[in-house]
């Protein structure tokens, strides 16, 4: 389907956004970081759906990111317990305030499917410090592609930073979805940078 030039309503209850996927054949050079004495990456307990919701939350809600709060518990233990699929936590001084996800299902490539820090560590080089961790985890693996994605509702330096990190874009998407504002999935004071209608 071919989307015309010019404007396009997106109906009210509906966000519409720019998606651009990004994606790396090779492992780049690691990016000089910030490293606290704190930091740390643990493994996602499968089992704990509930914390792991919350934790996302806190680190979406801005950006709303939803796919993980509209999984019924059993879905989110399948997906972090695969042993194709790594979920990590990111902690510091012992608390957790990122996520990142590693998806492996696909032979021969690497997706990360989540990558992201609550509004208390935005700023602070943890996120080139977690990047530089995700690289390791990632080309550790027998893959011939790293890729992500990233749209327009995310942190405005999102792209930038992927781009810093080694990844070249190669596709770009118009997503329209169900606004969690709307649905009332998220509070309507989520993402006030994003217009409610």
């Amino acid at each position: 389907m071919e989307i015309p030039d010019g404007h396009s309503d997106v109906p009210a209850g509906k966000t519409a956004s720019v998606v651009t996927h990004l994606q790396m054949f090779e492992r780049p050079q690691e990016r000089a970081e910030r490293s606290e004495s704190s930091w740390n990456l643990r493994k996602v307990d499968p089992s704990a759906p509930d914390r792991y919701r919350t934790l996302f939350r806190r680190i979406g809600e801005d950006w709303l990111w939803t796919s993980r709060l509209l999984m019924s518990d059993d879905e989110l233990r399948d997906v972090l317990g695969d042993p194709l699929y790594e979920a990590y936590v990111f902690e510091a001084e012992g608390q957790a305030e990122g996520v990142v996800e590693l998806d492996f299902r696909n032979e021969d490539e690497c997706e990360i499917s989540f990558f992201g820090l609550t509004p208390a560590m935005v700023g602070k080089g943890a996120g080139r410090w977690m990047m530089n961790r995700v690289l390791e985890l990632a080309w550790t693996r027998t893959i011939r592609r790293l890729w992500v994605h990233t749209c327009s509702l995310d942190h405005p330096r999102a792209l930038d930073f992927y781009i810093r990190s080694g990844f070249v874009p190669f596709r770009r998407q118009i997503e329209v979805t169900d606004d969690p504002r709307a649905t009332g999935l998220l509070p309507r004071t989520a993402a006030p940078h994003v217009p409610l209608l």
